[in-house]
């Protein structure tokens, strides 16, 4: 008993997890991203300030200004127009891959490019961003600082001798300390570094990005300021059946989330129609900007100080009516031209009006509060990200209190939104470029399944003593049935010796004379990879496919007998396997109690 223990545990190899020291130096590189993150951000917030002053105010300063109630006049329409011609320029001769709201452009980098971002990225995007928004675009600040800090984490791996994969946590981890240093939300920007990004739970990534996420949140008090961005705690009384309230908020803003996003790729393929070059595109979603502005100046920037406004619940019903309407036409219709502008806070947004709007016939709650769990469900449902959005809501105002109705709306927007669409905002652009995502997480079946599971047996062998001319005869009278392209060869003990393969049989069938010699004799391939029945099946095909061979003897470790073989087709035979799990259909209890 106890041998037996003891040998199990030589043999043991395996862990929970793949992390190895190289973790560490990740790690040590992460407290580098988190600072570069974290000023990219206060960067970013500055030049958003100096580009609004000096556009609406004609005053050069770096104080974050607001345009909720500002004065504008009928010249302020060019205002966004000149910004998107100055932005479509950028885009033109600077870099293209500035166009967009950020996400989509850092996971094309991701699954494309190696995670490798192109030095002038991470200099005009923030500058065409602030540009854009800093002249009225109704964008937020965290879709450009995640791609400016992505594009910071992915250059400063670039300086070092790493895989594509640590690259990827690099720059994902660069992105997350940009979103914390803006909203001031950790564990929201590690969730959406894993959700949207990193498409792993490994601790390879996962522990890097907290590292730079927490160094970026040390550093923005004294860069950005104090969090929580929208403190709120008037968190009302509410009876135990509002919680169905919650869920009935969630179902609207899936809704929501869905037509979203499909008149923003409908409006999007609307300037794919103009016979003008994209260049010119931003230019006019800046005409439809500087029209609404006029009509709702709330609507025009990051309106950050309107999301607060909404929390608080001080949004009369006809000024939520009138952003909701204003903010929705101008973002879909500056978005959609290619202009570079974030999503968040656009959504929190038309969230937060929606929910302000449902608080007037909701019978209990107030308008804060569900302007709040509203803001939360529409980010969650559009993006595909509840655990995320659930822990932005309460980040952003520090109010523990609403998770439970915030949970509960974000994942029935979720639900909503993935029965009805196909694609998120985000992914979406990048099937429209040719390439798909799956955003489901579950245990690879190969690494699960061991060989014993998967290996034909009684395995088809032929004995060393066997001559090539039986051997010959062997396979001639047996061409239709022969389950392989390699057979193995077996002793008189039944020990593996080698294999031997039909293309061998077929050059001794264009000999001469094949002789006497035996299987056993200088015939058999002698090196052969083997596997073993307790080994994982990932394993052993990793092995197979590094040494290019298409199938594999299994051997008893002890005694090298063999037991069985594995071919290309029995590995495919998992992906089955998986694929009956999930569509097979088992009777009722009652019925197979009756069939008995």
């Amino acid at each position: 008993m106890n041998t037996s223990a003891s040998t199990y545990q030589m043999r043991d190899t395996l862990r929970d997890f793949t992390a190895d020291r190289r973790m560490l130096m990740l790690c040590a590189m992460a407290l580098v991203t988190g600072t570069f993150g974290a000023m990219a951000a206060w960067a970013l917030v500055k030049l958003i300030a100096l580009c609004t002053n000096f556009a609406y105010f004609h005053i050069i300063s770096t104080t974050t200004t607001y345009l909720t109630h500002a004065r504008l006049g009928p010249s302020s329409i060019f205002v966004p127009v000149i910004g998107g011609i100055i932005v479509g320029l950028i885009a033109r001769y600077g870099s293209e891959k500035i166009r967009g709201h950020g996400i989509p452009e850092a996971l094309d980098a991701i699954l494309t490019g190696g995670s490798r971002i192109e030095p002038k990225v991470a200099f005009w995007k923030p500058l065409a961003s602030a540009i854009a928004i800093g002249t009225g675009g109704p964008f937020g600040a965290e879709g450009p600082i995640i791609m400016t800090g992505g594009a910071l984490g992915s250059l400063f791996g670039q300086c070092f001798r790493l895989s594509s994969a640590e690259r990827k946590t690099l720059l994902a981890a660069g992105a997350a300390a940009g979103m914390t240093g803006i909203f001031g939300t950790p564990v929201a920007a590690i969730l959406l570094a894993i959700e949207v990004l990193l498409f792993e739970w490994k601790p390879r990534s996962f522990v890097p990005v907290t590292v730079s996420v927490i160094v970026a949140m040390a550093w923005r008090p004294w860069l950005v300021g104090p969090w929580p961005l929208f403190p709120h705690s008037g968190l009302p009384s509410m009876p135990w059946w509002s919680l169905a309230l919650c869920a009935g908020v969630g179902l609207i803003a899936g809704l929501q989330s869905v037509l979203t996003t499909a008149v923003l790729y409908w409006v999007e393929e609307i300037y794919e129609r103009l016979p003008i070059h994209w260049m010119w595109w931003p230019a006019l979603g800046g005409m439809i900007v500087g029209i609404g502005g006029l009509i709702d100046p709330a609507a025009l920037g990051v309106g950050y100080d309107t999301i607060d406004a909404l929390i608080n619940g001080t949004v009369l019903l006809h000024a939520a009516i009138a952003l909701l309407c204003v903010k929705s036409i101008i973002w879909l219709a500056s978005l959609s031209s290619g202009t570079a502008g974030g999503t968040l806070a656009p959504l929190l947004l038309m969230g937060g009006a929606v929910g302000a709007i449902e608080a007037h016939v909701l019978p209990c709650g107030n308008c804060g509060f569900w302007a709040l769990i509203s803001m939360a469900a529409v980010l969650g449902g559009t993006l595909r990200c509840p655990l995320t959005a659930t822990l932005f809501a309460v980040e952003l105002t520090g109010d523990l209190r609403v998770m439970p109705a915030v949970t509960i709306a974000c994942v029935a927007s979720f639900a909503v939104s993935v029965l009805l669409m196909r694609r998120s905002i985000l992914t979406e652009r990048l099937a429209r470029r040719g390439r798909h995502l799956t955003y489901e997480y579950n245990v690879d079946p190969y690494e699960v399944m061991r060989v014993r599971e998967i290996m034909a047996h009684p395995v088809h062998s032929l004995p060393a003593s066997m001559s090539r001319e039986d051997a010959l005869a062997f396979f001639d009278a047996k061409t239709d049935l022969i389950p392989h392209q390699k057979y193995p060869v077996v002793d008189d003990l039944g020990h593996l010796s080698g294999v031997v393969s039909c293309s061998e049989v077929l050059r001794w069938s264009r000999e001469a004379a094949c002789g006497e010699q035996t299987l056993g004799e200088h015939v058999v391939i002698r090196e052969v990879l083997v596997g073993y029945p307790d080994e994982r099946v990932g394993a052993l095909a990793d092995r197979m496919t590094a040494a290019s061979t298409g199938c594999a003897p299994i051997v008893d470790r002890a005694t090298g007998a063999l037991l069985g073989l594995v071919a290309r087709r029995d590995l495919l035979q998992v992906r089955a396997h998986v694929a009956k799990l999930e569509q097979e259909r088992a009777a009722p209890l009652g019925m197979r109690t009756n069939c008995r």
